[in-house]
Parts: C-alpha cells; sequence; structure tokens
C-alpha cells in the first residue's frame, strides 16, 4: 500500500504567514504539521509516499528531502495547476499504479493516526473508505449520507439542510476503481476535478464505499484559530522534559517542554508549553497552550495560548500576548519614541486587535 499527501494548497486563509511559507510547514506544537502527517502515514506501516506539490514545491522538497529522517522514500509530483484533488489522483498514476492507497490532505491533524483505518481497509473488500467525522455545523463541510447498511449513498458539498452530521475530513482509501472515477467525472462549476464527484461516481456505479468514523479530534489547521486549537490538543498530549537550560529563579509549572539549547531566566513557564531550540526566554511568562519556535527571544513580556515561528522576538510589551500566530523574523516590542503611538509595519491580510 502506498500514500499520497496533497501539499499544492496556497494557504489563503493563513495570509500573511502563507505569503512566504507554505501553509503546511507551519509548526504546530515545534512540528510541520506536513512532517506529522508523513509520521501518520509511516506509523500506519507505509513507506513509500507521494507529496503533491505546487507553487511552494521547492519549499516543501528543502523541508522534508527524500524522507530518510522518516525511514520512508518520497516522491514529488508537481501538479501545474490547482485543478482539485481528483485532478492530483489523476496525475499521481505512475507513483500509485494498481496498488491500493490512503490520500491524505497536508495541513490535517487527526488524532490517534490512522493505523485502524489502514487495518481495517486492508482486510476488507471496500473498493474505497472515507474517514467521517461528526460537526456540529455540517453546512460548512462536505457531508456522506449512509443507507441503512452502513454504506455511503450520496455526498453533498456544503449543504443548505444537511440530513447528515457527518463530515469528510480529508482522508481517503481507494483501490484501483478510483482510476475509472478520475477519468469517468467532468470539472465543476469552479473548474476543478472534485474528489466528491469521483466517490460519487463510484457509489452510482456499485462500487463498495463504506465510512471510517473517527472518535477522537480532527483538525484542519487551514486558518488561524485552527491552528491555535490544534496546537493546544497536541500539547495536552505530550509529556514534559527539559533539555535547555532553567536558572534557580525560574519556575516550570505543568508539562512544559525546554528543548535543547533553550535558556529560561527568571521566568515562568505554566504548561502545556513548548520552548524550541536556542530560544531565551527572559524576565518573561510563557502561559498554557504555547508554542515558541526555535531562535526566539521573548523578554520582559507574557505571551499565552500563542504559536511563535522561528527568529522572531517579542520585547517590553505592557500587556499580555494572547491568542496569536506571529510568523517568522517578526520583531513585536514597545518603542521608547515619543510622541506615544501605534508604530505598525503590516503585510496584506493582517489582523492586529489593540488595547
Amino acid at each position: 500500500m502506498k500514500g499520497l499527501v496533497l501539499s499544492g494548497g496556497k494557504g489563503t486563509r493563513l495570509r500573511p504567514i502563507t505569503y512566504t511559507s507554505a501553509k503546511q510547514l507551519v509548526p504546530v506544537a515545534n512540528k510541520p504539521v506536513l512532517f506529522r502527517v508523513i509520521e501518520a502515514i509511516r506509523d500506519a506501516g507505509i513507506d513509500d509516499i507521494g507529496i503533491v506539490i505546487g507553487d511552494t514545491g521547492d519549499e516543501i522538497r528543502s523541508a522534508v528531502g527524500n524522507g530518510k529522517r522518516w525511514g520512508v522514500r518520497i516522491t514529488y509530483i508537481p501538479q501545474e495547476t490547482p485543478a482539485g484533488l481528483a485532478h492530483a489522483v489523476k496525475i499521481s498514476r505512475d507513483f500509485l499504479g494498481d496498488e491500493r492507497f490512503v490520500m491524505f490532505l497536508g495541513d490535517n491533524c487527526i488524532q490517534g493516526g490512522i493505523s485502524p483505518l489502514i487495518q481495517q481497509f486492508g482486510q476488507s473488500d471496500f473498493n474505497a473508505q472515507i474517514v467521517l467525522k461528526q460537526v456540529s455545523d455540517p453546512r460548512s463541510f462536505g457531508v456522506a449520507e449512509l443507507d441503512d447498511n452502513g454504506r455511503i449513498t450520496r455526498l453533498v458539498e456544503k449543504p443548505r439542510e444537511p440530513l447528515s452530521d457527518l463530515a469528510l475530513v480529508g482522508i481517503y482509501m481507494f483501490d484501483h476503481h478510483i482510476w475509472e472515477a478520475v477519468h469517468a467525472i467532468r470539472p465543476s462549476p469552479r473548474g476543478e476535478l472534485e474528489i466528491t464527484d469521483a466517490i460519487q461516481w463510484l457509489v452510482s456505479n456499485g462500487y463498495l464505499v463504506y465510512p471510517y468514523i473517527h472518535e477522537g479530534w480532527w483538525i484542519d489547521t487551514g486558518k488561524k484559530d485552527d491552528m491555535l486549537e490544534a496546537n493546544r490538543l497536541i500539547l495536552e498530549e505530550m509529556s514534559g522534559s527539559v533539555q535547555g537550560y532553567v536558572d534557580r529563579d525560574s519556575q516550570i509549572i505543568g508539562k512544559v517542554i525546554i528543548e535543547p539549547g533553550a535558556e529560561i531566566i527568571n521566568s515562568t513557564i505554566r504548561g502545556p508549553a513548548i520552548i524550541g531550540e536556542k530560544t531565551r526566554i527572559l524576565n518573561s511568562y510563557v502561559g498554557p497552550f504555547t508554542s515558541i519556535y526555535h531562535s526566539c527571544l521573548i523578554e520582559d513580556s507574557e505571551i499565552e495560548h500563542s504559536i511563535m515561528l522561528e527568529h522572531s522576538a517579542v520585547r517590553g510589551l505592557p500587556h499580555r500576548l494572547e491568542d496569536s500566530l506571529i510568523g517568522r523574523n517578526v520583531e513585536v516590542a514597545r518603542s521608547p519614541l515619543k510622541p506615544k503611538a501605534y508604530r505598525l509595519m503590516l503585510g496584506d491580510n493582517s489582523s492586529v486587535g489593540v488595547l
């Protein structure tokens, strides 16, 4: 069995972060989301993985490499235009052949991995299996309707009046019959080959398409608040460890990970939280559900429920920074200049809250 990861999206909902970085490489609990996807596939026993890449392909190639660090083989599959998920499957035929495969969106986080799904599909005669999750408001998702035997009968994209609360989460299993489907469907009104249309074609033509209903949490990390929620959930599951330096005037409370080379000076870190390599925390407070990536600085400030990317600094803030996603090479500081004023340089699609 092979794995197929789709990492060609532009991440418009995470701008301005994604103007300069692939959305799949934004870290959650100090690990890029794409790395978590690769690990989930590997942990399910699959070591041959194709990654569909688009405009950010060079950055993804540089970050992931050949897969050796995870003990897997990575094959890159360029997608010239973002023409839909079914199109991404279609162009991956040479890599996938007629083997069964799992397809995983590269910006998804799922609790517990996918080993039970792989096992169930491998032992079945299903032609496809689709991971579903009960959601409170199905109108924002693709929704699956099931018959009395548990088979999928219909897929509806963002229904106004849902007949089911089971949403597609972006993880799919297929056998070789998917090739008939992706060649039979036509582009949707938005000009893309939709994977939901391909799955519906399988259903309508009598193939066995069954659900796998996921009981744990699942997060699509496409927006800032979703990234923070995924960060919170993953941090809650991690165990604390201190490999960096903590001076005698500092307090470490709860589950806190301090990575090698990090320094905590006269500060309080209240977990769950993670402090990255070569990051310095001076005279500061880092509160729960916060991930500080490598080579950062926090000085005379407080931060909580936030994600901070590498090579960034927060200095001398008079109020606590909360619910924030701070990009790379960013400096947030209190200015000594008078008259007192907010002095900002913000990229397109930025969002700033001030007191």
